[in-house]
């Protein structure tokens, strides 16, 4: 038979990536549709997903786009971009981050594919690598203790203010912002306030006294570069019982007194110019550091040293019982994710240099600076600083847009205060030439009157040496250890081998969607065009952004029914707060400002709560039936009992049991028809993308996870982004920003719910990736990706169910794109916990699932689309081979508390032991299938004890013998 000739058109690769995301083939994708008694893969859709919220038109999404022509279009989008040389600071910087970091870490899929290390004996690299960051930021700041970072700067001090009023003494509802403090943060801290009942003063520290306040946010150095003597300000603040916080620029800190020092309460900043790109405004890891006794206060999240079940050293994440997962509407913040990858390259900047590095490089910044301080005085103008870092204020009269402009003509962005004054930031990046340039913006005839050397030969420092640091800084021997490449680079290595990521197993985690991070997708991390802009620079010279950002808010909104999108959180928990103030300012609006009753299923993730109680709402649980599936009579009754206070229904769609809830329309009209709004969490998106529109199934405002859904690497624990969309009737009410205009197009005369995140986009320089994503898959790819999830998630099901119980199944007794297995019962046969199989996993060379949520003592699966049929087997038959463990201590042939369980994980130090003492043979307990034995994980430590860690909490390095 002639094979039919085939035209151009089809010899064309438009669509290869899809089969390269999608991990099972076409043959592999037949057996598991064969598994599960289907004839083809789109049977997936009819036996598991309810007919109600299936789109009935087609995407508009353009075709599928190659590799190639992303690469190509994501160039011609860069080209767009000037992006000049910045000299606007207000916390953002250049920086060079070191190319051994670069290739290492940021490069390196075994640092950013790696989940939140609550596994703590299969994240001992990235626990150290936070542990370094968090020594990093005490040494710094002066402070007892610091947390494994946060957002941003602006949601850092957010976070302070809360923390303010818990751990004071003050009965005040004032907070005191210093006038000089950044206008991002103090936007941030205004919307945060809001719902909290605090009222905010910005005013100068001078009138500090005037005000009962219970705490004061300080700027140091000021936003305008001034270095005061913040040791008078926070002693007058405890004087009026109110908690004194910093807000600290880290490479100032290396030259300046620490705010400890200064009797700080808490200290923050932003890490940012520690080697991270300024990204357009992220993403960035943000530092908090507290006193020691208020570190069970402090938000976000700490690495703590414990040790294992030998007693050797072990790290972990303390403090664990702060989690909003569990805590709920009892928390005190909703951070969930960090910022850890961010953290993670800012530690090992400082690493890689030492402290002597970091005081040339600090050194010069301020140099450099008196320098153009001096010139600029030479050439007639006024400062308005006396004592500064790196950054001056200067009195232009009437000049300073034709300044600017001037300065604007060689590629280097002023900051314009107003039109009598002008800001200059220098940093790591700033050159000789660069000072030259801007002399000659600010006279022509600067050539001739000022010479930089002569001016460096007369400087006289600013800096008085009761502000000046006198201590040293960075004593550990981590700091001091790598500075040569060679010892880098290993050193890196090494922490990363301690590690599981997605380089090394498939990560089987429920809701948390651990899928493929494609190298193409994240090239764009790299351009130049996107990672050096500053967040703050003129729109016409960030054209590129501006595209991407409308071709992105197309595609979500095509992709979920709604009108609008903000890009602006920067985390799902962010996400979801946004979401709760868009939906309370539209009833405000509207003379509704009385609602505060939100519903919440008791299923929820745990931020639901949580961020619902920072929007100022009450929450009210709803049941949930044996089905896991809201229970619609409870629904009803609630939201009758409360319908003249009911704000919204917070729910997770699918459920956050793993199924498709059938009666998700007939929910989302209870609420509307009592007057509530629905707010539907988007962590699940990942089965609905392509095959059902959440605005279409009733929802008026969703957040997305794009670190989920749309392919955003987790980085261990952070960057996320937390996008929302929503309806007509809530655009106008999306953030805005107190810098950059326009950031809400459909804005208007009511306001909007003000600013979320320090950045007017978020963490704008990861959306490259989403936007490739989507790009590269195209309508087909979407759908297709979804039912291969959801398939997988079945199948998996449909392999393990004789050995473990589904705990809930939805249309036709399937799951959705996630299964959740039972434990209890084996748990009450024989003692072996949820804790136990995770453990035991790790001997298998696998991450666990998540474990106990939402339901105790059950672990949740999802497999995604990316992961093939083969690892999916590797992962079953590890379970499968546990289970039989489980039986054998069951029937009486293995111990009760001394078995493979019990004792896992198996480390190679129990190789070197003299006499081997376990009831079980070394095979059964390192090499329990011989899949893995030419690629043996081994776990660098035992299990970690917990209560020990939290009993004898110690946050930083451990001494070195």
């Amino acid at each position: 038979m002639v094979a039919t000739r085939k035209s151009l058109e089809q010899f064309e690769m438009r669509g290869d990536f899809i089969r390269r995301h999608i991990g099972p083939d076409r043959r592999q994708i037949a057996q598991m549709v064969d598994e599960l008694g289907l004839s083809r893969l789109e049977d997936i859709i009819e036996r598991a997903i309810p007919d109600s919220i299936i789109v009935k038109d087609a995407l508009s999404l353009t075709h599928t786009i190659s590799e190639r022509e992303v690469i190509t279009r994501l160039r011609k989008m860069r080209e767009r971009n000037q992006v000049f040389t910045s000299m606007i600071g207000m916390g953002y910087h250049g920086t060079v981050m070191p190319a051994v970091i670069k290739r290492n870490v940021l490069e390196n899929p075994g640092w950013y594919t790696a989940y939140t290390p609550y596994q703590a004996e299969i994240s001992q690299g990235r626990l150290e690598a936070l542990l370094n960051f968090q020594q990093m930021i005490s040494d710094l700041t002066g402070m007892e203790v610091a947390n494994a970072s946060m957002l941003d700067e602006a949601t850092a001090a957010a976070e302070a203010m809360s923390m303010s009023k818990r751990i004071g003494k003050s009965p005040s509802k004032c907070y005191f912002v210093d006038q000089d403090c950044h206008p991002q943060t103090i936007a941030v801290v205004k919307t945060r306030a809001k719902y909290f009942g605090y009222e905010i003063i910005v005013a100068d520290t001078e009138d500090l006294a005037q005000y009962d306040v219970f705490g004061v946010l300080l700027q140091y150095p000021g936003t305008g570069g001034e270095i005061r003597d913040i040791a008078k300000i926070i002693s007058r603040a405890h004087a009026q019982s109110a908690v004194a916080t910093v807000a600290a620029d880290i490479l100032a800190l290396v030259l300046l007194k620490a705010p400890g020092a200064m009797d700080a309460d808490i200290v923050l900043g932003n890490s940012q110019r520690f080697g991270v790109a300024m990204g357009y405004g992220g993403p960035h890891a943000a530092f908090f550091a507290t006193r020691k006794k208020f570190v069970r206060s402090m938000p976000g999240r700490v690495i703590g040293v414990s040790i294992d079940n030998t007693g050797a050293v072990a790290l972990r994440m303390a403090l664990q019982t702060r989690e909003q997962h569990i805590r709920r509407e009892k928390a005190t913040s909703n951070i969930c994710t960090s910022q850890v990858l961010l953290a993670v390259i800012a530690g090992f900047y400082a690493i890689y240099h030492g402290p002597g590095g970091l005081y040339l490089i600090a050194s010069r910044v301020h140099r450099l600076t008196q320098i153009l301080a001096a010139g600029l005085q030479g050439l007639g103008f006024d400062l308005v600083n006396e004592c500064f870092f790196d950054t001056i204020t200067v009195r232009v009269q009437s000049r300073a847009r034709r300044i600017a402009a001037k300065a604007r003509e060689s590629r280097i962005n002023l900051r314009v205060i107003d039109a009598d004054t002008l800001g200059i930031s220098f940093d790591e990046t700033t050159t000789k030439q660069e000072l030259k340039l801007i002399w000659r913006a600010f006279g022509s005839d600067a050539d001739e009157r000022l010479d930089i050397d002569e001016l460096d030969k007369s400087i006289e420092e600013n800096i008085p040496s009761s502000l000046a640091r006198h201590d040293a800084i960075l004593t550990h021997p981590v700091f001091e250890l790598y500075h040569c490449e060679t010892e880098m680079m290993r050193y890196m290595r090494w922490l990363a081998r301690r590690d599981i990521a997605l380089d090394r197993a498939m990560i089987p985690l429920g809701s948390c969607t651990m899928k493929l991070n494609a190298s193409t997708e994240l090239q764009a991390l790299s351009y130049r065009e996107f990672s050096a802009m500053h967040p703050f620079a003129p729109l016409d010279q960030a054209q590129g952004y501006q595209q991407m950002f409308e071709e992105l808010e197309d595609m979500l909104c095509d992709l979920t029914g709604f009108t609008a999108f903000s890009l602006q959180p920067n985390a799902g928990s962010q996400g979801e707060y946004a979401g709760l103030l868009v939906i309370r300012k539209h009833q405000d609006v509207c003379g509704e400002g009385h609602r505060h009753i939100c519903l919440i299923p008791a299923s929820a993730h745990g931020t639901n709560p949580a961020s619902a109680v920072m929007a100022g709402l009450q929450v009210v649980i709803v049941a949930c039936d044996e089905n896991g599936n809201v229970d619609l009579d409870d629904l009803k009754s609630k939201a009758k009992t409360h319908q003249a206070d009911l704000s919204a229904l917070m729910i997770t769609y699918p459920s956050t049991h793993g199924v498709y809830e059938e009666a998700i329309g007939e929910i989302c009209d209870i609420v509307h028809a009592n007057g509530g709004q629905v707010y539907m969490d988007g962590a699940n998106m990942n089965a609905l993308v392509g095959l059902s529109r959440p605005a279409e199934i009733g929802a008026d405002v969703m957040h997305i996870n794009l670190h989920k859904t749309f392919a955003i690497p987790h980085g261990g624990g952070g960057p996320g982004m937390g996008p929302i969309g929503v309806k007509v009737h809530l655009a106008p009410y999306l953030p805005e920003h107190p810098v950059v205009d326009g950031v809400n197009p459909a804005a208007g005369g009511n306001g909007t719910i003000g600013t979320v995140s320090a950045a007017p986009w978020g963490s704008a320089s990861i959306l490259s990736i989403s936007w490739a994503y989507i790009a590269m898959m195209g309508a087909h790819g979407l759908r297709r990706a979804t039912m291969v999830a959801i398939l997988s998630a079945n199948y998996i099901a449909k392999r393990l169910a004789p050995w473990y119980p589904i705990l809930y199944t939805g249309k036709n007794d399937m799951v959705a794109h996630e299964c959740i297995i039972d434990l209890r019962d084996i748990k009450e046969s024989c003692g072996i916990t949820v804790d136990d199989v995770a453990k035991r996993l790790i001997d298998y060379g696998f991450h666990a699932p998540t474990m106990s949520f939402p339901v105790a003592d059950t672990l949740m699966i999802e497999p995604t689309e990316s992961e093939n049929k083969r690892e999916m087997d590797r992962f079953c038959e590890a379970m499968i081979a546990i289970r039989k463990e489980i039986q054998a201590i069951e029937k009486g042939e293995a111990g009760s508390e001394d078995n493979l369980l019990k004792n896992a994980p198996h480390t190679h130090k129990l190789l070197l032991e003299d006499e081997w003492t376990m009831p079980y043979s070394k095979r059964e307990a390192f090499y329990p299938m011989t899949n893995i034995r030419d690629d043996k994980y081994w776990p660098p430590v035992g299990r970690v004890d917990n209560v020990y860690g939290d009993r004898n909490l110690f946050c930083k390095c451990v001494p070195m013998m």
